[in-house]
């Protein structure tokens, strides 16, 4: 656990399970206030479903996800509303509304959330998207960006409101390496800028232990090991040495658990 002043979250012996699939098995971390922490883990792993609890969009079979001193599945619909205004959040595919500009993109939650007039939410609008880079594409359509520069936009989207945290599932899947490197830049310096709290969920070791301040890797529901980006790299943990070096023989199996293969085979097992 990182030693660095007040935590923002704590997850404390959570468990959780879609039917029989028991994803997280008594996972335990902490995320203290204005760092950048990176969750690792292999796909599968139930990086997006702890995003998913932190959010209240699920509760835990077991344990506790505490926001900022609230107890997330205690509380009722206007407490995870007023909550959830807190979080900014980059999904996984970005999530960018199809139909709308970039522009519209990013003025959608100050029109939805706050007061504030057009003029102000123009200039907000255009603060965001040259912090990214993209004040220039303000008016195009999402479908007239590159993959790199829609991750830019939903980042941009993701931050709108100053969010006291921001969580990015999977920022770095499917970009190209110079697009990887400035969203992983990006985060660090807007993460620093605000003064905010950020969590990275991603299976991209390389960048990720470039930016962020502490790290989890996840395996089998629970937390394996954790520590500063040098630590992970230097870590002897089996599991870890095998993710964080890109190994093909350890711990983490390529195969889903399954019957023996002949078994499965119609004509052999007749």
């Amino acid at each position: 656990m990182p030693e660095s002043g007040e935590a923002l979250i704590e997850i404390d012996d959570v468990h959780f399970a879609y039917g029989g699939n028991r994803v997280l098995r008594g996972i335990r971390l902490s995320v203290p206030r204005g760092k950048l922490v990176g969750i690792l883990g292999v796909s599968g792993a139930g990086k997006s479903t702890l995003l998913r609890l932190i959010g209240g969009q699920l509760r835990p079979q077991q344990g506790r996800v505490v926001f900022a001193g609230q107890v997330v599945h205690e509380l009722d619909d206007a407490g995870l509303y007023r909550l959830r205004r807190e979080i900014g959040m980059m999904f996984q595919a970005g999530g960018l509304f199809s139909d709308i500009s970039v522009y519209d993109n990013i003025a959608f939650p100050m029109r939805e959330l706050t007061d504030l007039s057009e003029e102000i939410i123009h200039d907000l609008v255009l603060m965001k998207l040259h912090a990214v880079g993209l004040r220039g594409a303000s008016q195009l359509m999402p479908n007239e960006l590159s993959g790199g520069m829609a991750r830019r936009v939903a980042l941009a989207r993701a931050i709108a409101l100053d969010p006291v945290l921001t969580m990015y599932d999977e920022p770095f899947a499917g970009l190209d390496p110079i697009s990887l490197n400035v969203i992983a830049q990006l985060i660090r310096r807007l993460n620093d800028a605000l003064g905010a709290t950020s969590i990275v969920v991603t299976y991209d070791v390389s960048e990720t232990l470039k930016v962020v301040d502490y790290a989890y890797f996840i395996h089998d529901g629970v937390v394996v090991a954790s520590g500063t980006p040098q630590e992970l790299l230097d870590s002897r943990d089996p599991a870890v040495h095998q993710f964080i070096h890109a190994k093909p023989d350890g711990p983490v199996a390529f195969h889903h658990p399954a019957p023996p293969f002949r078994d499965d085979l119609r004509l052999m097992a007749a």
